[in-house]
């Protein structure tokens, strides 16, 4: 199917974070951010970004002892919980500098999530933390998800989200839109902590990405929120 993302107003993080070059230069935003990513991910989310992930494991549904694919893993906090839950967990990113900086003891690949270096059918699962707006291709990648997660795998796909209550999508704004830059940018890369607010708006609707989903050989696609709806999740089942 055909999907045009939303585009990003004011476009005023970085113009080649939305550009042809956006791959290299969010790889290279990363690498930046990479030392203080989990404090930072820590202190802006008073620690809900734990729970998150811990929550998006267990809705994940596979039983312990299956291989789990952590798909642009960052710095291994949900290849953490996969382990802590009894799964097998690899985690793959392209930012070396995540990968460097990461506390897992899960295997980790450097690799581009768009050519994923896995056979087909080679996991039980995957899980993906706030990685699909920075993604160029997300058809490209659901596609690659579908080929290397074995027939009736499951997928967790967990990513932030705006409130659609009004008062709290207003307070979530002035947060996440204007305070987070400001912390961020003092405690790490300037660039990235802009970029971070303004890259929501490239994140398709639930619905486009269910439909996305579909397209790419998956089904029983469930949308949830966390956290008055400042976080989502997207679970599925890959096809039998």
């Amino acid at each position: 199917m055909s999907f045009r993302r939303r585009a990003c107003a004011g476009r005023g993080a970085s113009e080649e974070l939305f550009d042809a070059g956006r791959e290299q230069a969010v790889e290279r935003m990363f690498d930046r951010a990479a030392r203080r990513y989990d404090l930072l991910n820590r202190l802006l989310t008073f620690g809900l970004d734990r729970r998150w992930r811990r929550r998006s494991v267990g809705l994940l549904g596979l039983p312990p002892g299956g291989l789990v694919a952590d798909l642009a893993c960052g710095t291994g906090d949900l290849c953490c919980e996969l382990e802590r839950a009894g799964h097998k967990a690899v985690g793959l990113d392209f930012s070396a500098g995540m990968l460097r900086h990461a506390d897992t003891t899960a295997p980790l690949l450097r690799a581009d999530v768009l050519r994923l270096p896995l056979a087909a059918a080679a996991v039980d699962g995957a899980v993906c933390g706030f990685a699909l707006r920075n993604l160029a291709d997300l058809e490209t990648f659901l596609a690659e998800v579908a080929r290397v997660v074995r027939p009736a795998g499951r997928i967790a796909l967990l990513e932030v989200a705006e409130p659609r209550w009004r008062v709290l999508r207003c307070g979530h704004r002035l947060y996440f839109g204007r305070l987070v830059p400001i912390i961020g940018g003092l405690l790490s890369d300037r660039v990235a902590y802009r970029y971070l607010p303004e890259s929501l708006r490239l994140l398709p609707s639930a619905a486009d990405l269910t439909a996305l989903l579909a397209a790419a050989g998956f089904e029983e696609m469930e949308h949830r929120v966390f956290s008055g709806g400042i976080a989502q999740l997207l679970t599925a089942t890959r096809q039998g």
